[in-house]
């Protein structure tokens, strides 16, 4: 068995505005122990079981807890990242589909899954809810990178069908196909899971949105990922495009895409209803705090969230968002919550960084916090990681403190390890 020493934070539930003590634990100068793949204990040294301890790894100052999962990132736009000037639309037929081309050569995906994998770990992120593209091959690289790391990662080849360039257009019956030789190879291999993926309801056609919820029929236990109400523009021309439905939502939820298993990206301009309705289907919202600012997208309404107790998770959106950075996403999410007048402690912060995270994608049975029996899924923090941050820490007195400047100072210069299944798979 191998022990960690350093300052441990377990979440339990979701501490709220008014942070619940009940909803994490924490233990300053604790321990986490590991067997293999999983979580043996973690918490205070004086309660510590009894055993065998083959290696002691001391992280003394440091935070160890569970690793951040991004619940919304594209791998096929890390090569654009940060790609100057335009909001949504135009951002992806400017920048986004023209690099998404390049996906369809086998090699190419393959060398930048690996970067990609990489990217995450060096960042602190175990597990993503990924977009790969419409090319059954980048969904077929990424999946073979993340084995190797026996990770927990959701991916599916993008659908679409139409008002996107011919080179990236399928067919409802090629993405039935596709995706069904897909779910057949991967889902369940491992740690590995696949999510039926419309981009948005912009590019595919009633005819696709139909054969992607009749995968979801068949497969029951698959996912779903898409798009919802990021911009403005966005709406409008999906108002456009489906006069017969009630809404954006009602677009996916007439063809049986509205489900506990669905995460829907973004969520920015939803109305009342909408937010009614999420609740009802036990569905998730993939906050993406970076990418929202970033394209001109809006502000998300995290007291409406909060208020229906929609399941609730963080997105870095690379490469909308322009970083990989989960802390950066949670200093942004701080700023968006404060321009709505609204709170964000940052105990509740890491919560939907962590456990939140889990909760939106069903595996908050085994991921997303350090509990016996989990996986040993989690990252060491350190927060005094730069000179300035060394400064601040010396007048932090409290958890609140402790977290607070990590999200507000902190990148991935604070990452200085990531486990995934009691492996490390970087260290700074």
């Amino acid at each position: 068995m191998n022990l960690y020493s350093g300052n441990v934070l377990v979440y339990h539930s979701d501490p709220g505005t008014d942070i619940d003590p009940d909803a994490f634990s924490y233990f300053p100068d604790g321990v986490l122990i590991t067997n293999e793949d999983r979580v043996v204990f973690a918490g205070s040294k004086e309660e510590a079981p009894n055993v065998s301890i083959t290696a002691h790894t001391d992280y003394s100052g440091c935070l160890i807890l569970a690793g951040f999962i991004d619940t919304h990132i594209h791998y096929p736009q890390i090569g654009m990242i940060a790609s100057y000037g335009e909001q949504l639309l135009e951002w992806l037929q400017k920048y986004a589909f023209p690099e998404e081309k390049k996906y369809e050569n086998r090699e190419y995906a393959s060398k930048m899954a690996k970067e990609f994998i990489k990217e995450l770990f060096r960042n602190g992120t175990t597990t993503a809810l990924v977009f790969s593209t419409v090319h059954p091959q980048s969904a077929h690289a990424l999946f073979s990178e993340a084995q190797k790391y026996g990770m927990c990662l959701i991916t599916g080849k993008t659908l679409m069908d139409r008002n996107a360039p011919d080179y990236l257009c399928d067919t409802p019956e090629r993405a039935y196909h596709e995706s069904k030789e897909l779910i057949e190879q991967w889902h369940g291999k491992g740690r590995l899971k696949y999510a039926v993926t419309p981009r948005f309801a912009i590019t595919s056609s009633k005819e696709q949105l139909q054969v992607a919820g009749k995968l979801l029929e068949e497969y029951p236990d698959i996912y779903m990922q898409t798009h919802l109400s990021e911009n403005l523009k966005e709406i409008e021309t999906v108002k456009h495009l489906f006069p017969e439905n009630k809404g954006y939502l009602d677009v996916y939820d007439a063809n049986g895409l509205a489900g506990s298993k669905s995460i829907f990206a973004h969520c920015v301009h939803l109305t009342d209803e909408e937010f009614k309705v999420m609740k009802e289907r036990d569905s998730a919202i993939a906050f993406c705090p970076c990418s929202n600012l970033f394209l001109g997208s809006g502000l998300v309404d995290l007291d409406k969230i909060r208020a229906h107790d929609i399941k609730t998770g963080i997105g870095t959106d690379v490469g909308g968002g322009n970083s990989f950075s989960v802390l950066l996403n949670l200093n942004e999410a701080y700023k968006v919550a404060q321009l709505n007048n609204q709170p964000l402690n940052p105990v509740q912060a890491f919560y939907y960084a962590t456990l939140g995270g889990a909760r939106a994608l069903s595996i908050h049975h085994e991921a997303g916090t350090l509990k016996e029996g989990y996986y040993a899924d989690f990252m060491v923090l350190d927060p005094k990681a730069t000179p300035l941050m060394k400064l601040r820490m010396e007048r932090a007195e409290t958890l609140i403190d402790l977290l607070f400047i990590l999200m507000m100072m902190g990148d991935s210069r604070c990452v200085k390890a990531t486990y995934v299944a009691g492996e490390c798979v970087f260290s700074a």
